[in-house]
């Protein structure tokens, strides 16, 4: 059984939301973002959080009024739901641009959503309420957003990590293929604010991460096995310094223009830790992937000098890049 809602939100939220949706994953079998789907799984998974922290809340605000003697108790009650429902309510929230959001529920989602209508709202609107559990889960970190989104995926691999159980998933990065892994930390990127799992993979014990977003048909093992201290060491290093990848760190070499160099200082996803500069010589021990995917960014305002593999591997990208833009036809239509 399903059913629909019609919940007015601002522009901007909107857009927010689908900038979440759309990093984790959640599409349509056309590639589209699947906005429906996302808030299904925040509505569920966030419901019991948000309404905890909304009493807590009022138990404060209640606390604190009724303390003071010149207001009646039947007042503290009004004013109370007054901060909560109404001044506290976001200015933005109140003059934006507002746009419709239809959901379509079903199961747990349309439980929650009954239960709002019949015995939350007080009042205000469902849309009300509606936005505001909305802005609050958008004024949270994003690494924390998405531990609200993948709930049961970071219960199950912390469970699995405390216990020193084998696990088994997919990943949406790497199409038909299961991994069978040994989970030791959880750990967020600063840059990204996405969380990944530092692990080792099950045959030959080598270091790997996975986005935590992107990892699917988690399963949990009855084997167990015995954490390395020394494997547990290095993923403590990747995790503090770059947990998006478990590849070794290459000693690089790269010369940037002064373009170049105002370009490093405003492009920070993802950029390189420096071991050391000397003028317009810059010089970085991190892993060669990650060094590759930032500076392509650059185009001729920086060249990795070395080492070789690297210098080789961004000639290639440029040289293919360069055949790609050759053999495209212009197709320039004037219109009249």
């Amino acid at each position: 059984m399903t059913e629909k809602y019609k919940i007015y939100v601002p522009e901007e939220m909107k857009s927010r939301l689908e900038n979440d949706a759309e990093l984790f994953e959640f599409t349509k079998k056309d590639g589209t973002v699947n906005l429906n789907s996302f808030l299904k799984e925040l509505i569920v998974n966030y419901f019991d959080q948000y309404q905890d922290n909304r009493k807590q809340l009022l138990d404060t605000i209640l606390s604190d009024l009724e303390k003071l003697s010149s207001i009646s108790a039947a007042d503290v009650n009004v004013i109370a739901d007054r901060i909560i429902n109404g001044y506290m309510r976001s200015s933005k929230q109140s003059t934006a641009r507002n746009t419709a959001i239809t959901l379509t529920l079903s199961r747990r989602s349309l439980d929650i959503m009954r239960s709002i209508e019949n015995n939350l709202l007080g009042q205000i609107s469902l849309s009300q309420y509606i936005n505001d559990m909305l802005e609050s889960y958008l004024s949270i970190a994003r690494s924390d957003r998405e531990k609200i989104i993948f709930k049961e995926v970071f219960e199950a691999l912390n469970d699995a990590i405390k216990k020193n159980r084998i696990i088994t998933f997919s990943s949406t990065s790497v199409s038909d293929m299961v991994f069978t892994i040994r989970p030791y930390m959880i750990a967020a990127s600063k840059e990204e604010q996405c969380n990944y799992l530092l692990c080792t993979d099950n045959r030959y014990h080598q270091p790997r991460t996975f986005r935590i977003s992107r990892i699917r048909a988690l399963y949990t093992t009855s084997d167990c096995f015995t954490p390395n201290e020394k494997v547990r060491k290095r993923l403590m290093e990747i995790a503090i310094r770059n947990p998006q990848s478990a590849s070794k760190n290459v000693r690089a070499t790269v010369i940037l223009t002064e373009l170049g160099i105002r370009k490093f200082h405003m492009i920070t996803k993802n950029r390189p830790d420096i071991s050391k500069r000397e003028g317009n010589v810059f010089y970085f021990d991190w892993p060669k992937k990650q060094l590759e995917d930032y500076f392509s960014r650059f185009g001729e305002e920086a060249v990795i000098v070395s080492p070789l593999d690297c210098r080789l591997s961004m000639t290639a990208f440029y040289s293919k890049a360069l055949e790609a833009y050759k053999k495209t036809p212009n197709t320039d239509i004037i219109n009249v």
